[in-house]
């Protein structure tokens, strides 16, 4: 598959190279650990398509991966119908496949067993009618909506897909919006890029019955503006971090750190990464996660497929496994498992 790109003049993603990826292939550490997998996209796109017997191929190639999240990726928006609603096509495509998985003809895992779409918060108290008709069109699955706000002053680390306006959290109508997902007993994912945890911050002291999951580690950016910088990114996002985990209702996703924003070189190199090689670059930030919130608030993702131009599945579940391997045995089940459950009250088959 050829690099990703979206109109602007950086490609939004990585390429994914099979035959790159298959270089590398390691032994599957701890296979019998339980995994939910709480981030991942299913999508038929120009030139990239990763459907159900592609997910089905990842989760099925050697991890214990008892259940999985699909979070919102623009895929299947109904087509016509009023713009606030088409979001909606995606929940209803979505629980189709879970349903389709839940057959067993796809392996064993619950693939999708949580869902999390897009409504458009700005919409304020009149996107209730698109959250009530998600939940309906979820089947007892959908669990809340992401509303990506990554923003940046540099254009070139802006998906032109997702237009986001500076601030975006700030905003009267957002926050009106906002306030309906408690009432439904919603969450809420935050895709924002690390200059932005402070708005999320007071977002979550704002509303704090309201779970919020921060996605990707709080996006720390290694290119643009921030390329050679990483010693002073890294202090910024730490004290960011460690004041976001004051809020208890928040939770974070370690993981997503394969994407072209952060800056790694993995897929400039001949052979992917090994699991080593992972944990090794990927240590810092784990580290100050999972010491600022707990493991009982941390959940390892994949981020497939968009993380799979960097790395391989089961090589980036080895990563999680060792750069776990200091943990207690019920701090893991929370990293791998445990904390994804609860968040998405996702019941993990035993």
């Amino acid at each position: 598959m050829a690099t990703v790109n979206t109109g602007s003049s950086q490609p939004v993603y990585l390429a994914v190279r099979d035959d790159w990826l298959a270089r590398v292939r390691e032994e599957i550490l701890e296979p019998g650990l339980p995994i939910v997998d709480p981030h991942h996209h299913i999508w038929d796109r120009p030139g990239w398509r990763y459907m159900i017997d592609d997910l089905a191929a990842d989760l099925g190639s050697g991890h214990n991966i008892a259940a999985t999240v699909f979070v919102q990726c623009r895929s299947m928006h109904r087509a016509d119908g009023p713009e606030a609603m088409r979001p909606v096509g995606e929940t209803e495509f979505v629980n189709g496949v879970a349903a389709i998985g839940a057959s067993g003809l796809y392996g064993k895992q619950r693939m999708c067993a949580g869902i999390v779409g897009h409504a458009d918060l700005t919409l304020g108290a009149a996107v209730r009618e698109v959250l009530e008709a998600h939940i309906t069109a979820g089947g007892g699955r959908f669990r809340g909506i992401r509303h990506i706000s990554s923003w940046d002053a540099d254009e070139s680390l802006m998906n032109p897909g997702y237009p986001v306006p500076e601030r975006l959290f700030e905003q009267d109508a957002f926050r009106e919006g906002f306030a309906e997902l408690g009432k439904l007993g919603l969450s809420f994912d935050a895709w924002l890029y690390h200059p932005q945890i402070p708005e999320l911050t007071d977002l979550a002291r704002t509303f704090p019955e309201t779970p919020i999951i921060l996605d990707h580690c709080g996006g720390p950016l290694g290119i643009g503006p921030y390329t050679g910088r990483g010693d002073e990114v890294f202090s910024a996002w730490k004290a960011s971090i460690t004041e976001l985990a004051t809020c208890p209702n928040v939770t974070v996703k370690t993981g997503g750190l394969g994407m072209r924003i952060n800056g790694y070189d993995f897929h400039e190199h001949a052979d992917p990464p090994s699991s080593d090689r992972l944990a090794e670059a990927w240590r810092p930030y784990i580290d100050v996660c999972i010491e600022a919130f707990g493991a009982d608030r941390c959940m390892f993702e994949s981020n497939f497929p968009v993380d799979k131009g960097s790395y391989s599945y089961p090589v980036y579940w080895n990563a999680c496994k060792k750069l776990a391997s200091g943990a207690s045995a019920s701090e893991k089940t929370d990293l791998f498992s445990g904390t994804a459950a609860r968040v998405y009250r996702i019941e993990v088959p035993s």
